[in-house]
């Protein structure tokens, strides 16, 4: 009886320990700070994920820009995608994304002019609903790769999209913008053999070519970062095989509908994947 009343005291002495308070969640302070303006329409994880991206492109161009602060047009890779043409205007078609005002740019998510509901859009350019907007739709989000995959997973320079990286499809979008590509960054060649014709051609188009900016962009960084002094070129012979023996007809296949099931503002890249502005 002793016992239990002594055990009754002691229980009733010991303070009662009081549940945790919910918790409310404690935010980094800006743990991804996003180098353009990010429209709120897009949610936390999208946010987080078009920033790291925007910031990659932004790493790509300012490589691409050392690269040829460094070498000039004396650079090998220089001289493959841009020819003997001075090196001033690649440089600031780079330096404007790194340097320039970014305040007349916005990224959205909320897909305003319904085209993320089209087939195959990864994202566009507003054009003229809204010169200074871009839209990035879903079908980014999950097949776009960071920098850091750059030279694996069978990627090469020359037979792999450039929109396989965010950074090399965000630099693409960012010159379709007035503020970015100021109506002298535009479309002249298409494709990997493309730009190299363009450049081989000597003409005053390769330094401006939005194509070659991110062929340039990409090779220079897989050469110099990802795998220095090697990089991922890949074989040129086996593309041009792989052409006539599967992408070709594939291609053909598509073109025969390309008027009626391809927009105005859009247009196919090798292997018929379709890019709207």
């Amino acid at each position: 009886m002793q016992f239990l009343a002594l055990a009754l005291a002691l229980c009733a002495s010991s303070p009662v320990t009081a549940l945790p308070a919910k918790q409310t969640p404690l935010p980094l302070e800006d743990p991804v700070k996003s180098p353009f303006p990010i429209h709120h329409s897009c949610n936390a994880t999208e946010q987080r994920q078009l920033a790291t991206a925007l910031q990659e492109t932004v790493t790509l161009v300012s490589h691409a820009k050392d690269h040829i602060l460094r070498w000039g047009n004396e650079s090998a890779i220089y001289r493959k995608y841009f020819g003997d043409r001075p090196s001033l205007t690649a440089i600031g078609a780079y330096d404007i994304i790194i340097n320039g005002n970014p305040e007349t740019i916005l990224f959205r998510c909320d897909n305003p002019d319904g085209n993320c509901g089209l087939d195959g859009w990864a994202g566009h350019w507003r054009g003229e609903n809204a010169t200074d907007e871009t839209v990035i739709c879903e079908l980014s989000y999950t097949s776009r790769r960071p920098l850091s995959t750059m030279c694996s997973q069978g990627y090469t320079v020359s037979q792999s999209e450039t929109n396989t990286f965010w950074a090399g499809d965000l630099l693409h979008r960012l010159y379709h913008m007035p503020a970015i590509g100021q109506g002298l960054v535009e479309h002249y060649a298409d494709g990997y053999e493309g730009v190299l014709e363009l450049a081989a051609g000597n003409g005053t188009e390769a330094v401006h070519d939005s194509e070659t900016l991110q062929y340039f962009a990409l090779e220079a960084y897989a050469y110099d970062v990802a795998v220095p002094g090697v990089g991922c070129v890949g074989g040129e012979d086996e593309e041009e095989e792989g052409d006539e023996t599967t992408e070709e007809p594939v291609q053909d296949d598509q073109d025969e509908t390309a008027e009626e099931e391809i927009p105005e503002n859009c247009h196919t890249h090798e292997g018929g994947e379709l890019h709207c502005i």
